[in-house]
């Protein structure tokens, strides 16, 4: 099992998102990721509340830290033109010496592409136009030119160069839908991120996840697969509630939506339930933080939970 770290840089500070950047580089985590919103999530009634936007967010971390991966959990494919996007992906990955993960999705929040002008097509359409996304950044990172007259995109001799540092920039993609989007996963993604299932779930869209990969002729184990969850540690039951009870601060009314995919309880609670998205099928358990950031919880979790699940 390995670990990570995103945080969504909203409700908080650029000094914040630094010392949480340095704890996952220096602590143990294998990947830290931001993610790509115009608008605090926490609380979608209120667009003044403070959110930072994804690529530069992304950049800055990149150039803060010096060992873990370093993604963004996912940009929606509805918000940049492909090139841009890549061309974005591979200046991180110099930035970072060969760190960057590129995750890309679907999106769901037509609130603030509306307010900022972004077109925001139905779900059908978003979805087509995330596989010629994944196809496209392919064919750019891997050094080739790409003429495209797709449904969603259109290219005309496009190149990326520089080329990336690393010699095969991951493509993620973000998401559960079993009809369509899984099998995106199995055609096209070197990883797959799903945040807040229960176990129980995870392990029904993992399994979807393989059969996907069976008719499509891909080796299931070429794909990482890995889950995002919030956290409330503590030492007893009281922390554990009053840990309970901030969630409310982080998650706002998406709360008890996201529920099923906290990790609650004391360390040795905390430690059984990764057991059961390990059995699952996780192999990394990326931890989803929100400001007003737990450091405590968090300093309990690197020296009391990493530690029973050696790399």
């Amino acid at each position: 099992m390995r670990f990570g770290i995103h945080a969504g840089p909203q409700d908080c500070s650029i000094a914040d998102l630094r010392r949480l950047w340095r704890i996952a580089d220096e602590r143990g985590f294998h990947w830290c990721s931001v993610w790509d919103h115009l608008y605090s999530v926490s609380d979608l009634s209120d667009p003044a509340k403070p959110a930072f936007e994804g690529v530069a967010t992304m950049a800055a971390l990149a150039s803060e830290t010096k060992r873990v991966r370093v993604g963004c959990l996912v940009f929606c494919v509805c918000y940049r033109p492909v090139g841009l996007l890549a061309k974005a992906a591979v200046t991180i990955d110099h930035l970072s010496g060969g760190r960057c993960e590129l995750g890309i999705g679907a999106g769901w929040n037509e609130i603030e592409a509306r307010a900022f002008g972004i077109p925001f097509p139905s779900i059908k359409e978003r979805l087509d136009q995330l596989e010629e996304t994944a196809k496209t950044l392919r064919a750019l990172f891997d050094g080739e030119r790409v003429t495209l007259a797709g449904r969603q995109l259109r290219l005309e001799d496009a190149l990326c160069e520089p080329r990336p540092v690393q010699p095969r920039l991951r493509l993620w993609i973000g998401g559960q839908g079993e009809k369509r989007l899984l099998r995106l996963v199995a055609r096209h993604a070197d990883g797959w991120n799903v945040p807040f299932l229960a176990p129980e779930i995870f392990a029904q869209r993992n399994a979807t996840l393989d059969r996907w990969c069976e008719r499509e002729g891909r080796e299931p184990g070429a794909i990482t697969r890995t889950v995002n969850l919030g956290l409330a540690l503590g030492w007893d039951v009281a922390q554990v509630r009053r840990q309970e009870e901030s969630l409310r601060l982080m998650f706002g009314p998406m709360t008890d939506f996201v529920r099923p995919g906290i990790l609650v309880g004391t360390p040795p609670q905390v430690i059984e339930r990764i057991g059961e998205y390990a059995a699952a099928g996780a192999e990394w358990v990326i931890l989803a933080l929100r400001a007003p950031f737990d450091w405590e919880g968090l300093e309990l979790f690197i020296q009391e939970v990493m530690p029973a699940f050696p790399d």
